[in-house]
């Protein structure tokens, strides 16, 4: 093994062997070599001993040209040291091979942390269509807030502000769950502000606004169709709706209940189903076809339609058809005509949305609300029945609906 006096020069035009490889020692500094294959490849290494330990141990710094002999020699410099200090950057560089990769920390928080959350599909939506890209082969520790900040103004660069404020947030909760599991030391998120302002809309449908969704509704396919219409009339959270099983609706009482583990507050609740609502879930399958989901997947039976698919056909209906509205927007015109054009109480309606409830009243009050809530929805619907009629509204007691809803069960039984 030649010792050399190393230039610049010399490196890059050193004679490459025509088989196996030569390998020279740097005058200049002791331990730095380099290493020159038939290919043509050079790399550079460094020889050291660790304070206290006679063995010589190689330690690989790099590739020429991406690092120069002056890098070469700075960077073995400062393992030298450290091997002097006692340390050793060998068995460090082993358990940096070792540390994680962004993509087993996302699978981990996946599998041990997510797979219980309503979020779980949504969050590994997410991961894959940009964590993981960017990501998935980088050592998790290894990724820096400049990495983070140049992802999220990427995706804020496509016109998709939101979506970037919903993978920061992702991004911080894996990282998050890292740091408990003693996977990472740090989280990368930390004081990144969200890429775009989230105002909470106030939007409420008006009554030509109403009608003409509804008109738009009825050119969709039967189950994107029954969806959203049951977004108007029973006011319910989009992913509570889009899992409904048949086995959650009692069409002969007119009753559905959520169960608590795909409730978003993790509480059971029973829904009133109106005559109209009824019509739409008869109309979806026939008695023999009821069972698993109630919109089931075009592709997968076994799967329930995407919520995120489904909201892109809302986009598409709001665009085609002027409209200013997002799904969310239909549980809060429903809430809102409750209260305004039926004159429902505040505290029936909020037992209608199954908002959440603090203090010892939750724990005491354990009456059901039933009869409230499906006069309320009863109301609801008789009134949006007027709405696309195109009849004016006021506050007042609606005909009974009991005949109505009689007439669904025999068609529910049919």
């Amino acid at each position: 093994m030649a010792t050399i006096d190393m230039q610049a020069r010399w490196v890059e035009r050193v004679e490459v062997p025509k088989v196996g490889r030569a390998e020279y020692l740097d005058r200049h500094l002791t331990g730095l070599g380099l290493r020159v294959s038939s290919s043509g490849r050079k790399t550079w290494y460094v020889l050291f001993r660790t304070k206290g330990d006679p063995k010589l141990k190689r330690l690989t710094l790099g590739s020429y040209p991406a690092m120069s002999l002056a890098d070469a020699r700075e960077r073995a410099q400062e393992v030298l040291l450290a091997a002097d200090r006692g340390l050793d950057p060998a068995a460090e560089k082993q358990e940096e091979r070792k540390a994680p990769t962004f993509a087993y920390l996302a699978e981990e928080y996946l599998r041990r942390h997510a797979v219980n959350k309503r979020s779980h599909a949504e969050d590994a939506r997410m991961l894959e269509k940009d964590l993981l890209p960017a990501f998935g082969r980088l050592k998790a520790a290894a990724i820096r807030r400049r990495d983070v900040i140049a992802l999220l103004d990427k995706i804020k660069d496509r016109g998709a502000p939101i979506a970037a404020n919903r993978t920061l947030a992702l991004c911080r909760k894996v990282y998050n769950f890292g740091i408990e599991r003693d996977l990472v030391d740090l989280n990368p998120c930390a004081q990144i502000k969200r890429v775009a302002p989230e105002n909470q809309r106030d939007r409420v449908l008006s009554d030509a606004e109403i009608r003409t969704l509804w008109g738009a509704l009825g050119t969709l396919d039967p189950v994107e169709c029954a969806f959203f219409k049951l977004r108007i009339l029973t006011a319910q959270r989009g992913g509570e709706i889009v899992a409904m099983e048949w086995g959650d609706v009692d069409l002969e009482s007119g009753w559905w209940t959520i169960p608590a583990e795909r409730a978003k507050n993790g509480h059971s609740h029973r829904v009133s189903l109106s005559s109209h609502a009824l019509a739409l879930l008869v109309s979806l399958a026939a008695p023999d076809d009821r069972k698993g989901w109630v919109f089931r997947a075009r592709t997968r039976k076994t799967q329930h339609a995407s919520k995120s698919t489904l909201e892109k056909v809302a986009h598409r209906i709001a665009v085609e058809n002027g409209l200013d509205f997002v799904p969310h927007d239909l549980r809060r015109t429903a809430a809102t005509r409750m209260t305004g054009d039926c004159g429902v109480p505040r505290l029936v309606v909020s037992k209608v949305l199954n908002h959440a409830e603090a203090g010892v009243t939750r724990v005491y009050d354990r009456h059901s609300y039933d009869a409230e809530k499906r006069d309320a929805l009863d109301r609801w619907a008789d009134r949006l029945e007027e709405i696309l009629a195109g009849k004016p509204g006021k506050i007042r007691e609606l005909a009974p609906v009991a005949a109505a809803r009689k007439a669904a069960r025999k068609g529910a039984a049919r």
